[in-house]
């Protein structure tokens, strides 16, 4: 069984703007709209809905119930930073769902054959990540902003979400995480790799599954879901 925690509880301070970003109309319909419907019509048997604690009411009745979402087992209050929203969904999933998905809402073009690759990776490898190969050539620079290094572009890629995960192995990571304090985590397979030197299987994504968080994201998104 397999649970999917939703994160929507960021700010979106680069969209200049006093709506939060999760809520911002695409095509007519908030940006969260769009993650939750493709998870409600999927698999996966419950999803926790992480936001902000004011934002709580306003998510129940303008967004899961006007839409008629089922799956949305609860909505909760997230935390200052991301792995501190996450470690509170995960907490608020049922105890017998053994996978574990992480997707942000910000990515409102997640597909069905993600979803279903991934938790299929996640079965076999214990931890995944949807990605893609870099398409440009990607520099190290220095303090004083001189590049100093190029990697070779074939080993790099960009992650997105869903991330997935065997539920042990990403509650002992948290576990270990809250115990060393580390607090410049933002990615959760740097927190499998970190703590439980586990290796994340890259599953293949798409160059549509754009992280809305600019402005012109807005429009990129309104293409690619209309």
């Amino acid at each position: 069984m397999v649970s999917a925690i939703i994160l929507a509880a960021g700010k979106g301070s680069r969209m200049n703007s006093d709506t939060a970003k999760q809520f911002m109309e695409i095509n007519g319909k908030p940006l969260l709209y769009y993650s939750l419907r493709v998870f409600d019509a999927s698999i996966v048997d419950e999803i926790i809905l992480v936001t902000r604690g004011s934002d709580i009411d306003y998510v129940r009745t303008e967004i899961v119930e006007r839409y008629g979402f089922q799956k949305v087992r609860r909505i909760v209050a997230g935390g200052k930073e991301r792995f501190n929203s996450v470690s509170k969904g995960l907490k608020a999933c049922d105890k017998r769902n053994k996978i574990i998905m992480i997707h942000d809402a910000a990515r409102p073009c997640v597909t069905n054959r993600m979803i279903l690759d991934s938790i299929s990776g996640a079965r076999r490898f214990k931890a995944c990540t949807v990605a893609m190969p870099v398409k440009d050539t990607i520099k190290i620079v220095d303090e004083n902003g001189f590049g100093v290094e190029t990697p070779d572009r074939r080993t790099l890629y960009q992650l997105q979400t869903p991330q997935t995960f065997e539920r042990g192995v990403l509650e002992e990571a948290y576990d270990r995480l809250r115990l060393s304090g580390d607090t410049d985590i933002t990615d959760d397979t740097m927190i499998l790799e970190r703590y439980m030197d586990i290796q994340s299987k890259m599953i293949e994504g798409s160059y549509e599954n754009i992280k809305v968080t600019t402005p012109e994201d807005i429009k990129i998104a309104e293409a690619y879901l209309s």
